[in-house]
């Protein structure tokens, strides 16, 4: 069978214009993306920087647990660790007298 030469066929002509519509449509949308990235970059460049939030306030510290402190004091007077004056200093600190 012999080729006919010049213009293509129905199945060449349909092949050309899926390749140049494809490309078409690959370029643009690459396109498209490189311009959004451009505009959200430019967006976030003219929006001001959210202000810092407040530094937390610190919670006033409770006040130690008289009982529980001459609790501890006691505690290290039996253990040895104070002596009584040592013992009779720390409760009169504790105490404010």
């Amino acid at each position: 069978m012999m080729r006919r030469m010049g213009r293509p066929g129905l199945v060449g002509l349909a092949a050309r214009t899926a390749v140049v519509a494809g490309t078409a449509t690959a370029v643009s949308g690459g396109m498209r993306n490189r311009q959004e990235q451009r505009m959200e970059a430019q967006q976030a460049q003219a929006q001001p920087a959210p202000p810092p939030p407040p530094a937390p306030v610190a919670a006033p510290a409770a006040a130690p647990d008289m009982t529980t402190e001459l609790q501890k004091l006691a505690d290290m007077k039996t253990q040895g660790l104070l002596t009584d004056d040592e013992f009779a200093k720390a409760k009169a600190q504790l105490l404010g007298i």
